[in-house]
């Protein structure tokens, strides 16, 4: 019995490439007026940011796991929508959750650079307080934004389809859901419930392991010796989801990256590494032949895709320079234009920026404000404060111009900033130009740590920003009223986390055996402490290794971004994506007829976002629960135990054959 089409909802051609000449028309069309900016929409914004910037802070740092706040935000935004008296419109929804979304933005900015302050006592020898805190985040945020303005109608209209957006795709599907009701809300709920409970059973519950390795057969445990090669992978149902709507092209250059990093670059490093003496091996603080193919990655490989994630944006930005100049040189025509000039041609609802010449001017007061606050708050004690605090200013300005396309390019592809690789090349670069100008010791480690907590922020903010503006693309919001009130959101999430880490630090601490995890900014503190010491040793040849790999891959035209992320991040979170975007491959070609398979593939759309949703919820619970558990102990510990992986392996398979036949359930309109 065939039924009607269970997941239309989204506009027609929204994840696809579309003809020449044809323009995408999304949820709400560009005529329609419905209510957007809202004292509702506004208060329930900043609301979320206050809330999600508190769990957030006080969870990445109590027990080193960061969450995403923009989908639990979208889905609470639905959810209480209908308690008013006029239900709550989907451009409502949009807002909510881009106000409230700054929240895990600002906050990973914050959480993994800032507490590396007190690791290393900076606090106590030099002096820190929450206006520093809130300085730090507010700038670094607001330069996110005006920094990804001119960039929002390359990424988000014309690469439209080019990118997969999994994270957006996800947020997008929940407002929809939400709005529509009916099969698709069921189709939606039902996955969430599957991938909530699935995840939940892995983080909380303990039945199974999260990642499973080929060391649990005998030649795994063998090659994994000998040769340093081993194959994970990660079973968590939203990695799978993140896979699907990826797609099996970008997914397979990721796993190829992935694969050159651990099959390749790991086992040769280890192999070379065992004829080199103890005394050279740097500051991995073991000899290589000790290691493990985990510790050869950590210490060596994971440099090249540093450098290689480095190239690729510079590689972005020059492909990207003629709209960064035609954007900018539209504001300063806008600045300079005599007033009596013809009028400008308004652009669609849809499509209205915030005016370019406000950007520019935004963004002079901005770095105005970055020179006065390191010149006159940070480095007033040191000698030639003017001089170095403009050095500063440069880096923080330079840095941060460069990686934001970056940042907006790897969420579009794979929904993973990697902010941490790119804030660890900050702190490097900082301090190299610091340490040149005559700031070093704990004055320089001081500086080069605000430095790398503006930027680290201001590419967090900028990666995640580029998810709201792309759900607002195809929702039809306006996009200068996102980008107007992200800064309210920004103001009190700043607020709001310098709060939860000086009271953190007081209540726990992050110095002694019992204090908080805080790994992000742990290993900042262990990377900065060599910088601004003389004769530091920096992998200059491993961030040139990756450079020159970049370079290749963009001469033979593979996407260098994508190849450069799959070198950096773990292999266990890449081979999933490859199972997610096979999957999505074989449901788009599961029939000769185009418009079922094209159905078929958007009900699984909505099955992997659904998993992604119920992921990102559960790691909150998981997360609050983990902290309450006495010592993190799951309910069973099956996980531990010596069929924790192949049940993993088990349940991987069974939720990989229900994603695939779920979809595949969608049938032609009657």
């Amino acid at each position: 019995m065939s039924q009607a089409n269970p997941v239309k909802g989204m506009p027609e051609g929204a994840f696809e490439v579309l003809p020449a000449g044809k323009e995408y028309r999304p949820y709400i069309a560009a005529d329609q007026v419905l209510p957007e900016v809202t004292a509702r929409a506004i208060i329930l914004g900043l609301a979320m940011a206050v809330l999600f910037s508190a769990a957030a802070a006080f969870l990445g740092l109590k027990i080193g796991q960061v969450f995403e706040a923009a989908i639990p935000i979208a889905i609470i935004a639905v959810g209480v929508g209908p308690l008013f008296r006029r239900r709550s419109t989907i451009l409502e929804n949009v807002i909510v959750q881009s106000i409230g979304a700054a929240s895990g933005l600002v906050v990973a900015g914050a959480i993994f650079t800032l507490p590396a302050l007190f690791i290393l006592g900076l606090d106590q020898k030099i002096g820190f307080d929450l206006f520093k805190v809130f300085m730090v985040s507010f700038l670094g945020g607001a330069l996110g934004i005006l920094f990804l303005i001119p960039f929002r109608k390359y990424f988000v209209k014309e690469m439209h389809g080019h990118f997969p957006f999994p994270e957006a795709t996800a947020t997008a599907q929940v407002l929809v859901a939400g709005e529509k009701g009916g099969a698709q809300a069921r189709i939606l709920v039902k996955s969430m419930i599957i991938g909530g409970v699935f995840d939940f059973m892995v983080h909380t519950v303990g039945a199974f392991n999260e990642v499973f390795t080929t060391r649990i057969f005998s030649f795994g445990r063998a090659l994994a010796d000998k040769a340093k090669i081993v194959l994970k992978f990660d079973v968590l149902s939203a990695v799978l989801g993140l896979g699907y709507i990826i797609g099996l092209k970008y997914t397979m250059i990721i796993a190829a990256g992935s694969l050159l990093s651990w099959f390749l670059l790991v086992p040769v490093i280890y192999y070379f590494g065992q004829f080199i003496p103890a005394e050279i091996v740097g500051n991995a603080g073991t000899v290589i032949s000790a290691m493990s193919a985990e510790d050869v990655f950590q210490n060596y490989v994971r440099f090249i895709g540093i450098g290689a994630i480095a190239m690729a944006g510079i590689i972005g930005i020059l492909k990207s320079s003629k709209i960064i100049v035609q954007a900018f040189g539209i504001g300063f025509k806008q600045i300079f234009k005599k007033q009596a000039g013809e009028a400008e041609e308004q652009p669609p609802r849809t499509q209205k920026d915030l005016n370019m010449k406000w950007v520019i001017l935004l963004l002079g007061v901005t770095v105005l404000v970055i020179w006065l606050f390191f010149t006159f708050s940070v480095l007033k004690p040191v000698p030639q404060p003017l001089k170095i605090g403009l050095i500063a200013t440069l880096t923080v300005f330079v840095i941060s111009f460069l990686f934001t396309s970056v940042a907006a390019r790897a969420i579009a592809i794979v929904g993973t900033n990697p902010v941490s690789g790119m804030t660890m090349m900050t702190l490097i670069l900082s301090s190299l130009v610091l340490v040149g100008a005559g700031l070093s010791g704990e004055y320089g480690m001081y500086a080069a740590l605000l430095i790398g907590g503006v930027v680290c922020t201001a590419l967090s903010m900028s990666g995640g920003f580029i998810t709201d503006l792309k759900v607002g693309y195809w929702l039809g919001s306006t996009p200068v009223k996102q980008q107007t009130y992200k800064f309210l959101g920004v103001f009190l999430s700043s607020l709001t986390v310098g709060l939860v880490i000086f009271l953190l630090n007081q209540t726990y601490g992050f110095t002694h055996a019992d204090s908080l995890a805080a790994p992000q900014a742990n290993a900042m503190a262990a990377l900065i402490q060599p910088l601004m010491n003389p004769g530091a040793q920096v992998p200059w040849l491993l961030y040139g290794v990756g450079i020159l790999t970049a370079l290749i891959m963009e001469l033979i035209g593979v996407p260098p971004l994508a190849f450069a992320l799959g070198m950096y991040i773990p292999i266990q979170l890449n081979v999933p994506l490859v199972i997610g975007g096979l999957i999505a491959h074989l449901v788009s070609r599961s029939s000769r007829d185009k418009e079922l398979a094209t159905q078929r593939y958007d009900r699984g759309i909505l099955t992997a976002s659904g998993f992604i949703a119920g992921g990102a919820i559960i790691g909150v619970v998981s997360a609050i629960l983990k902290w309450k558990l006495r010592d993190g102990v799951p309910f069973l510990n099956w996980a531990e135990g010596p069929h924790g992986e192949t049940i993993a392996l088990v349940m991987f398979i069974l939720l990989s054959l229900y994603l695939y036949f779920d979809s595949r359930r969608a049938r032609k309109e009657d």
